[in-house]
């Protein structure tokens, strides 16, 4: 099962490139821990963290790698569950002061059981799936929108 989505978010690409890879559990609305087990060069390919996400009150623990790493327009990672596992991939394309932000997931069911489920929810809820992403992305643009504003005031 696959889903893609992209959005513009009003920051320079590199803001959001780190953002993006160093605050997931902070943006995402899906994830509630991500926390770094082996960083190698800064989080590179070969990096591994522990990630744990919920959805309608179910937690699953993933063991994640980064297995792409091209600051500041490409970003991958494995999360490798019990009973399936999620390849995403983020790339980033400077638009000046913007940055356009896509996110590729791939869901890899397990188990029989996984992959019938995976088979039905693909023929029924696509645009349900299109639309959590969206919703991924849009939190993304939020929290580093508002994150990152600055307002000062001089006496």
């Amino acid at each position: 099962m696959q889903q893609e989505a992209s959005i513009e978010i009003d920051r320079p690409i590199h803001d959001v490139f780190d953002y993006t890879n160093n605050n997931v559990a902070e943006w995402s609305l899906t994830v509630v821990e991500d926390v770094p087990i082996d960083t190698i060069d800064n989080g590179n390919v070969g990096s591994t963290f522990r990630c744990v996400t919920e959805d309608h009150g179910q937690k699953m623990e993933f063991a994640g790698t980064v297995t792409k790493w091209e600051p500041p327009t490409l970003s991958a990672v494995r999360l490798v569950g019990k009973q399936f596992d999620i390849d995403a991939l983020y790339t980033f394309e400077d638009l000046g002061e913007r940055t356009r932000v896509t996110q590729i997931s791939v869901v890899h069911a397990k188990t029989l059981f996984m992959k019938v489920m995976f088979f039905f929810v693909g023929l029924f809820a696509t645009k349900s799936g299109c639309a959590a992403t969206m919703k991924e992305l849009q939190s993304l643009k939020q929290k580093i929108e508002d994150s990152t504003g600055r307002c000062s005031r001089k006496p």
